[in-house]
């Protein structure tokens, strides 16, 4: 098997697939964020400021997650293929959350009318709740394993999606967004309504808080394989340890005001998270319940070695670009949000 600085290509694209997903959550994270949160701002000002917060950058973000699904087609397709196939109905539900929410986004100030506006409020809101959970009972379900035919398809029930840890994780992730979208705007705000949204970004954190250590309790009893690789080897500790830090961190950054610092914190729990749920899983991509021998890894799940070599290339090139102009954008509208004629 070829290498690169002594890693295989499989596993710099496993690297490289992870960091599109986190780059995702963090970023649409706080729009969905936002959009959970939206039906607790009463004022038509306050969620006209909240949409134009996120305005200019909510579909840019929604980039990343065609790159993670690009990256994952090119360089694992057979996980593609049952992952896809495994979680059809999700999907379908997560995309036509996605639908909606941007449907809400630019439907809802094309009319004056009060109730043409809270209806799309509601349908924003319950899209972004939606896309939120779809999620996070996604990714609860990849970290504890799927049942798996000798060819690598699912050969479970589509209700066996919604057990209680990938409810517990489903419900986490949402608490998280909501953390995190509402540190954004309160970074995007001023006056009354950074006030409101000061008290929400604390109130969501106690529960993301609550849910988070619920959740990691019960995976410390009940699903030993998502924290062996923890516990056999103390240089992965640091791994939680940072987690752990960035949390603790969120409220005494929200206590202090500096809301930049709580949203660096915020982004680092979603990555970190993201990044433990990577190391227990590895190399597994999808990890079979019935039978470990049916399970999908970085080697029997990925593409040839000469695809690997070109994607990586493509991907040392590519995903720079992408992150040059998130950066140029969220820098461009930068500050305090100003509502216009041109607003939402």
């Amino acid at each position: 098997m070829e290498t690169f600085l002594g890693l295989d290509y499989n596993f710099w694209w496993f690297l490289v697939f992870g960091a599109v997903i986190s780059g995702y959550a963090i970023l649409d994270g706080f729009d969905l964020g936002a959009g959970a949160l939206h039906l607790f701002l009463k004022k038509e000002t306050s969620r006209r400021i909240a949409l134009n917060a996120i305005g200019p950058v909510w579909d840019g973000n929604e980039v990343w997650l065609v790159i993670g699904g690009g990256a994952l087609f090119a360089g694992f397709p057979v996980a593609y293929a049952a992952i896809f196939s495994a979680f059809y109905i999700p999907f379908m539900i997560f995309l036509i959350g996605l639908i909606w929410r941007g449907v809400a986004i630019e439907f809802r100030s094309k009319e004056p009318g009060v109730k043409w506006r809270l209806i799309w409020d509601f349908i924003y809101s319950f899209a972004s709740i939606l896309i939120a959970l779809s999620l996070g009972l996604m990714l609860g379900n990849v970290a504890l394993g799927l049942p798996l035919n000798s060819q690598h398809e699912f050969i479970g029930n589509w209700l066996s999606f919604f057990n209680l840890f990938s409810i517990m994780v489903s419900v986490t992730t949402l608490a998280l967004f909501m953390m995190h979208g509402a540190i954004y705007l309160a970074m995007k705000t001023e006056k009354r309504l950074y006030t409101k949204l000061t008290i929400l970004a604390k109130s969501f954190t106690v529960f993301f808080v609550v849910s988070f250590g619920l959740t990691t309790l019960y995976t410390l009893l009940y699903i030993p394989h998502l924290s062996d690789k923890i516990r056999s080897n103390p240089v992965y500790f640091s791994l939680p340890l940072i987690m752990f830090l960035s949390i603790a961190n969120i409220p005494r950054q929200l206590n202090k005001g500096k809301y930049r610092y709580a949203f660096i914190s915020s982004s680092i729990t979603i990555a970190s998270l993201l990044a433990m749920v990577a190391l227990e899983v590895f190399p597994y991509l999808l990890y079979a319940t019935n039978d470990l021998k049916n399970s999908i890894t970085i080697i029997n799940g990925a593409s040839s070695q000469a695809t690997m070599k070109t994607l990586l290339l493509i991907a040392a090139i590519g995903t720079p670009l992408v992150g040059v102009y998130t950066s140029f954008v969220f820098w461009t509208f930068k500050g305090k949000v100003k509502l216009d004629e041109t607003s939402y």
